[in-house]
Order: structure tokens, then C-alpha cells, then sequence
């Protein structure tokens, strides 16, 4: 296994660095085996000016960054991986102005893959506006 132990979503996200922090993506919550982050809505991420949608793009960024904190929790620890796999189902395209919540879990995880699913809502999370399933592969392993 690399990286550190004890793996703390919110320390890694107070930062802001990288691509989740160029758009703006925050932590909102976690537990063992899952994470929430939120994208605010902002003008810069619309994809259809005429309806002020914000474009899918964010939305799946948004996901595979909520998948891989659900893997490194499950994990324990910081682990480099790679996305193998991310499907992305849209339902429905999210209410303008309004953040959009990303929940991703790890439910399964083997010595070097992560099963991974979750759902973006942009308030209620029984009207999700996309569902995601996919797998994550650490090419030096999850666990020793």
C-alpha cells in the first residue's frame, strides 16, 4: 500500500488544489465507505447558456472525486488509482443556481479493485439527477 493512513476527506479537500479546486468542487460530508462533495453552482460551468444547465463535464468530475474518497476511506488511506471504469446514467439536467451534491460509495473492495456507485442530486436525494458505477485499480494494491 503508499500513501498515508487514517485518510481524512476534509484535510484533503481544505486545500483546494488541483482540478476539484479549479471548479470549485467542496467536501460536505463522509462516513467508512462513502464521501459527499458539493459543486456551487457557477456561471463558469454552464454548458447551455440559453438554460443556464451546468454542463456534464463538472458533474462527472465531481463523481469520480466522490467515488475515489469513498475508496480511500473504505481503504484507510491515501492510494493511488486509476478510473478503469465510470458510468455515468443522467436523468435529468440539474436546476440552475442551485449546488449539486455528489455521494459516492465504495461497496466493494479486493488486494488491487474498487466497486464503486453513487448519485448526484442538487437538493433532494430522491430525485437524483445522475447515478454512477465503476471501478478504480491500484496498480501497487489497496492492502498489503
Amino acid at each position: 500500500m503508499n500513501g498515508f493512513t487514517g485518510f481524512d476527506p476534509e484535510r484533503f479537500f481544505r486545500a483546494g488544489l488541483g482540478h476539484g479546486g479549479a471548479l470549485g468542487i467542496q467536501y460536505h460530508a463522509h462516513g467508512d465507505m462513502w464521501a459527499e462533495l458539493a459543486l456551487p453552482y457557477d456561471a463558469k460551468l454552464v454548458g447551455n447558456l440559453g438554460t443556464g444547465v451546468v454542463a456534464s463535464g463538472p458533474i462527472l468530475s465531481l463523481m469520480d472525486m466522490a467515488t475515489s474518497l469513498g475508496v480511500w476511506l473504505r481503504a484507510d488511506a491515501f492510494v493511488a488509482h486509476a478510473t478503469l471504469d465510470l458510468r455515468v446514467d443522467y436523468l435529468r439536467p440539474a436546476t440552475p443556481g442551485k449546488t449539486v451534491i455528489g455521494r459516492g460509495e465504495c461497496y466493494r473492495l479486493t488486494r488491487s479493485i474498487a466497486f464503486v456507485r453513487g448519485q448526484a442530486h442538487d437538493g433532494d436525494a430522491d430525485d437524483p439527477l445522475a447515478h454512477v458505477a465503476g471501478t478504480f485499480m491500484a496498480p501497487d494494491g489497496y492492502r498489503r
